[in-house]
């Protein structure tokens, strides 16, 4: 059993990929429902600004760090995480485990034609997989009832939402049991990787945690502004909850050198 480690006053839950895999397995042989929380810096920061998505975060039955420096600050402050578990990374691992085994999934998020160009390239990778149905992610906030009983009618057993934040953690926290399904993973910006609309960066850059400044570099004037005050102010809240974890020794002067009289 892994017990939720609790970094920035988020609880996460200090999990592999393949012990990911296995807990969402379990939960569709179980029939029991897995929402899927991912985190990394920017959405730590977001989720202080804003108490909903804190919120729809913190009813995830799974939180994963998403993100290399989650891990990396969870270092620093002590709290144990042994890897990243990118989102995008389990969709794929979660995609290949449903098609052998049989399981139907659900796809919602993206543009329309994004989503199509992604159909077509999962057929490709996983020519057995069921895909049960699909739905772009432009809908209004009153459709979200409708999306939902969509989602159920299909009998998909897992559900990627391709949405960003808050949106699809909103979805999750109010629309995720009604969807029927098993597993409910927000996939964010995933959907457009795999149509081949953006680019993830190389192996390496991953690594070093300079996914960001990859997407950056692709889109400078969307996210330029956005990753700069995000990673500054993750940096900040690190090196803030650093300080506050520290225990402050009292001065003790060096023995024999109080009182002495000359």
């Amino acid at each position: 059993m892994n017990h939720r480690q609790s970094l920035f006053g988020v609880a996460l839950d200090p999990l592999t990929m393949d012990q990911t895999v296995q807990r969402c397995l379990d939960a569709v042989r179980r029939g029991e429902q897995i929402e899927i929380g991912m985190v990394n810096a920017a959405k730590l920061v977001n989720m202080r600004r804003d108490p909903r998505l804190a919120a729809a975060v913190a009813g995830c039955d799974l939180v994963l760090a998403d993100g290399q420096a989650v891990v990396w600050a969870g270092r620093v402050l002590g709290v144990r995480l042994p890897e990243r578990v990118a989102g995008i990374d389990l969709f794929m691992r979660l995609l290949a485990a449903a098609e052998t085994a049989g399981i139907p999934v659900y796809l919602l998020g993206a543009r329309q034609d994004v989503l199509d160009l992604m159909l077509g390239r999962i057929s490709e990778r996983f020519p057995a997989l069921r895909v049960a149905g699909s739905r772009n992610g432009y809908f209004e906030d009153s459709e979200q009832g409708e999306v939902a009983d969509a989602v159920a009618a299909s009998g998909a057993r897992m559900l990627f939402l391709g949405m960003t934040s808050p949106k699809k953690e909103i979805f999750t926290a109010g629309y995720g049991k009604r969807t029927g399904t098993d597993v409910v993973h927000g996939v964010g910006g995933s959907f457009d990787i795999l149509a081949g609309i953006t680019k993830r960066a190389p192996l390496l850059w991953q690594r070093m945690g300079l996914e960001w400044f990859y997407r950056t570099l692709q889109e400078p004037r969307r996210l330029g502004k956005r990753y700069l005050t995000t990673n500054a102010a993750f940096l900040l809240m690190t090196v803030r909850e650093l300080i506050r974890r520290t225990p402050s020794r009292p001065f003790t002067p060096p023995s024999g050198s109080a009182n002495r009289s000359h």
